[in-house]
């Protein structure tokens, strides 16, 4: 990892007043070190991660996912019920599943249109529409 991708990575976990752990700024700077977003998972994270001599556990790595989830700094998205990508894109934006690859990728938001949605039961608000449209190859 470079020291500017080190730094970047720190410099998000304090935006977010996250303390920046050695395993925290080796996944930070993973995840944020180039300025580019991410959909990941545990498992590639991981990977990547020790693909840098980083040592990291697998259970780090998911408790840190959630840790940057729970401080705003990305988002959980949910495929399957089962599978977790987690997005450094914090807004809400659809995405694209690439069903042949297992892959999850930003859908272009200007051109999704949500003309209504159900009204939320008594006692409840919508806190968040997720909108996951699945590809394969034609």
């Amino acid at each position: 990892m470079t020291p500017e991708a080190i730094e970047r990575g720190t410099s998000w976990l304090g935006k977010a007043g996250l303390r920046p752990t050695r395993q925290r700024v080796a996944l930070a700077a993973l995840l944020v070190g180039d300025g580019d977003d991410r959909h990941v998972t545990a498992e590639s994270l991981f990977a990547a991660v020790k693909g840098t001599g980083e040592k990291v556990s697998l259970a780090t790595v998911y408790n840190t996912l959630r840790a940057f989830c729970d401080a705003g700094l990305m988002q959980e998205v949910t495929v399957d019920g089962s599978k977790s990508y987690f997005d450094t894109k914090t807004h809400d934006h659809p995405h694209f599943f690439w069903e042949e690859d297992g892959r999850l990728t930003d859908a272009p938001a200007d051109e999704l249109q949500i003309a209504q949605l159900p009204k939320a039961p008594d006692g409840a608000e919508i806190a968040s529409v997720d909108v996951v449209i699945r590809l394969r190859r034609s």
